[in-house]
């Protein structure tokens, strides 16, 4: 148990299951299928502490660029996904927030996350925020376009963040992104401006509660100014 200040609420970019599988002689699949199993083992952990709201960057607006195969079986896990422990998580009076443009997915799909997101409305203990056919800056031209056909000229800051996706939900306070690379890669563009960022080699899959530890302890350690 740590005993330090956490975030109120932690972002993850989960990168690397390909090449943890590639790494390992086995199927890009594989590595997204353990993506999983440590996404819900981040969850587990996450909420054990007392962090409130626990983000996962799972399929980008890009991501549509991959291989059809790849798409078809990390949409078949979504499903599993949202069938077991999606379900397992409301029992547990948790949240379940799926963000992105929901009319992109498959229907089937589309559909149980609009269930979910219903269901979310009311208060729970935390809050779990996956983010499915995302993009930072397709959320923020839609915000800009919603805002256009209400007639708006001019907004100040808070007027156009309503209408982000993410309206309701605090900025991160840290983002954490394994895999080694060094870039936000379209998520949370506007949201992310003044949330600390932090950096690992790790592949996702090899992602585990001590690599957290450390990086929560890294995250205590820093002074957020915002600008100031």
């Amino acid at each position: 148990m740590v005993n330090y200040k956490i975030p109120e609420h932690i972002a993850f970019i989960m990168d690397g299951n390909g090449r943890w599988a590639a790494s390992k002689g086995l199927a890009r699949s594989k590595g997204h299928l353990e993506g999983i199993k440590t996404m819900k083992n981040v969850i587990s952990i996450c909420t054990a502490i007392g962090i409130e709201y626990v983000s996962f960057f799972a399929f980008s607006t890009e991501n549509w660029s991959r291989p059809a195969e790849e798409i078809n079986n990390l949409f078949d896990y979504i499903r599993k996904f949202l069938k077991r422990e999606a379900q397992d998580y409301l029992k547990q009076n948790f949240a379940v927030r799926f963000i992105g443009d929901m009319d992109g997915l498959p229907s089937d799909i589309a559909a149980t996350c609009a269930e979910f997101n219903e269901k979310a409305r009311v208060s729970s203990v935390a809050t779990i925020c996956i983010y499915l056919n995302y993009g930072g800056k397709s959320d923020i031209v839609n915000a800009c376009n919603r805002l256009l056909k209400k007639g708006r000229e001019r907004v100040i800051e808070t007027e156009f963040e309503a209408e982000l996706y993410t309206h309701d939900i605090p900025e991160p306070d840290l983002l954490i992104r394994t895999g080694g690379e060094m870039r936000l890669s379209n998520f949370m563009l506007y949201q992310l401006a003044y949330s600390e960022l932090i950096f690992t080699d790790c592949y996702w899959p090899d992602f585990n509660k001590e690599r957290l530890e450390e990086m929560l302890a890294e995250y205590a350690l820093r002074t957020r100014k915002f600008g100031g």
